[in-house]
This record gives C-alpha cells, structure tokens and sequence, in this order.
C-alpha cells in the first residue's frame, strides 16, 4: 500500500483555496483510480483504491493545515507505513504558479503542513509533490494570499497542474520516485499526461 497525502484545510470556506491545492489533487487521484468513497478515519477523510496493481491510499487530514502531522502520523502506524511509502501533496510560495516539484524528502521550506508532519514524524524523509501558487503581489500578506481563491487567469493553470499532480501521484505510487521526478519536475507543461 502507497499513501498519498493531500494537505489543505477543510470547510466550504476554504474551497479552491491556494492553500488547499492539495486537496484538489489528492480529489483528481481519487477520480482517476474510481476510489472507493471517503469515510472519516484518522482525523481526516480516508478513500482507497487501485492503480496498476498498486493499493493506493488517500488522506485528506481534516485538522487544519497546521496540524496535518498528527491526522498522518495515526494512518502511518495503523498500517505499518514507513515515511517513504507516502507523498504529501501541498502548496508551494516559492514555484511558479503550476510548477510541479517532486522531491524524496527536505524542509518544509515554510509550509506549516509539511512541517507539522516533519515534527510528527521526527524526520524529513518522507516525498513530497510541491504544486507551485507563486508569491503574493506586493502588499499583500502571506496568511490572506494562501486563503485567498485563484484569480480567473490562474484558474486553467492550477486546473491543469492539479491533474498533472494527479498523475505524477500515481506514477510514484507504480514507477517510483526517480523516474517520476524526471518527467514531472521540469518546466510547467499544461499538457496532462495521458
């Protein structure tokens, strides 16, 4: 079994948030493999399925962003899971909006998920799939530039990367990491692979 983790925050209010594109891939994997539907298990929404014979595993933590790690620390212990056989899909400040970075493990680079997760798990290595949303325009506060909706010229852009996110998931879950990374962590290319 593979764990795919999408971070974001849960409610209506935060819908198609910056902060929860995650989620929004995290959604598009489950679509892809006809996951089976979500129940609540380990503080958060939990959906399983198959992907080329590969059991795949969905957690969408429903703790808040901030608190992601204890949601994902409770399902890596239930089934035995080592770090390196989950990827957590997040947000990225510092990537172009669209860009996609696979990476094995790291800091959290300022990503309060990822970095409640590290604490959690008391180490880094763990892969994580950065979907870039760029930096806020100038005057704009950090908190209120993640919370805020894509404007209508980001919308195709992140429509897009989330499901190319979608699919590099499902190519790390069956192919690996190394792999994955090398077809997925260049350019922004808003053709979705097939």
């Amino acid at each position: 079994m593979k764990l795919i983790v999408g971070l974001g925050n849960p409610g209506q209010k935060y819908e198609q948030t910056r902060h929860n594109v995650g989620f929004m891939a995290a959604n598009k994997v489950a679509a892809l493999i006809s996951a089976s539907p979500s129940k609540v298990r380990f503080e958060g929404h939990w959906a399983e399925g198959n992907y080329r014979g590969e059991k795949l595993a969905i957690l969408w933590p429903q703790t808040f962003m901030n608190a992601s790690g204890q949601s994902v620390r409770k399902a890596l212990d239930f089934f035995k899971l080592t770090p390196e056989e989950m990827v957590v899909l997040c947000d990225d400040l510092n990537l172009p909006c669209g860009r996609l970075r696979l990476k094995r493990s790291g800091s959290s680079g300022g990503q309060k998920g990822l970095a409640d997760i590290i604490r959690h798990l008391g180490a880094e290595s763990f892969p994580r799939l950065r979907i870039g949303i760029d930096r806020p325009p100038e005057g704009w506060e950090v908190v209120d530039y993640v919370l805020g909706k894509f404007n209508k010229s980001e919308q195709a852009t992140i429509e897009e990367a989330t499901t190319r996110a979608a699919y590099a998931t499902m190519d790390w879950a069956t192919l690996g990491i190394t792999q994955t990374m090398t077809e997925y962590n260049g350019a922004v290319d808003t053709k979705p692979k097939k």
